[in-house]
């Protein structure tokens, strides 16, 4: 070999490993899979059981068959649960989604005075949603909240009194706390756009307004499934917010599903139509991050900027 020469490398070194190089690498999933099946599936499968069973959360279990759906499923609650859950789930996504677009969009320049926004709009995502149901039923109490303190007759209504402006109220509450979340997200999302695309419609004339909706908002496409998907399925567990602040009321116009197990399995002591209701919710979970990957076409979890 002369000094100098490239070192071609042999047949054996440029033949591909099995699995792509990484077969021998398998084992560092295991962490993760352990905690997956310990804490994920066996919980999942045991709820599963247990609504097919007849317990009051003391004595023992007794194997009751379909009883336990038979009753879940011949309430009536059991609709209007369903009803108020997917009615917080649209309209809070109709609510979140354009925000925290605009806010993503906004928070992805590199100006100081951005970085600075971003910080304070995120701290409602770092507070308990306990503390914040506590805090919102205070301000909005008729006599003692904010209303009556400033002496403005508008904010001195029977907001949680209410069936309709209860219901505001929670998507009001959710919205302010996750939007920041899912601007975080977009943020990211808009960041990863090309400013290439962005210099070329400047070039034919494109203003800001145009470039928002022909560019930004087309390669925000896996973003925004993203997002919805996180954000509804997140919405069939509100449990926290609604029981602080309305405890399902008034009468039964924010009781969700959550709600729903809770006071029907630890207040009503019935663990297997309980358990029935929870597995419902999965089952929903399920099914709509399933339409939703859908929409993706192809893969949602593709780059958002592939076929460019």
């Amino acid at each position: 070999m002369t000094a100098g020469a490239p070192v071609v490398p042999s047949a054996a070194s440029r033949t591909p490993r099995r699995g792509g190089g990484t077969g021998g690498l398998w084992w560092l999933v295991l962490p993760a899979l352990a905690f997956f099946v310990t804490f994920g599936v066996v919980p999942l499968l045991g709820v599963f059981g247990l609504s097919f069973a007849s317990w009051n959360g003391i004595g023992a279990i007794t194997f009751g068959g379909l009883d336990a759906w038979r009753t879940v499923l011949a309430d009536p609650g059991l609709l209007h649960s369903i009803f108020v859950t997917f009615e917080i789930m649209v309209i809070s996504w109709a609510v979140q989604t354009p925000a925290s677009i605009l806010l993503g969009t906004f928070l992805a320049g590199f100006q100081r005075y951005r970085g600075v926004l971003a910080v304070l709009y995120v701290l409602p995502l770092l507070l308990s949603s306990a503390a914040l149901a506590v805090t919102w039923k205070a301000l909005l109490d008729p006599n003692f909240g904010l209303g009556a303190g400033l002496g403005i007759p508008l904010l001195s209504q029977n907001w949680l009194g209410e069936g309709g402006l209860a219901v505001a109220v929670v998507i009001f509450i959710v919205s302010w706390q996750f939007v920041p979340f899912h601007a975080l997200i977009y943020q990211g999302g808009v960041r990863q756009i090309p400013r290439s695309l962005y210099e070329a419609a400047e070039i034919d004339g494109a203003g800001r307004v145009r470039q928002f909706f022909s560019i930004t908002l087309p390669q925000l496409k896996y973003t925004i499934i993203t997002s919805s998907t996180l954000m509804v399925v997140g919405s069939l567990t509100f449990f926290d917010l609604i029981f602080v602040l309305t405890a399902g009321g008034p009468g039964d116009a924010t009781r969700v599903l959550a709600v729903e197990m809770y006071q029907t399995g630890f207040l009503g002591n019935q663990m297997g139509p309980a358990s029935a209701i929870a597995v419902i919710i999965v089952l929903s979970g399920l099914v709509i991050a399933q339409l939703l990957r859908r929409l993706g076409g192809r893969d949602a979890s593709a780059s958002q900027l592939e076929g460019m």
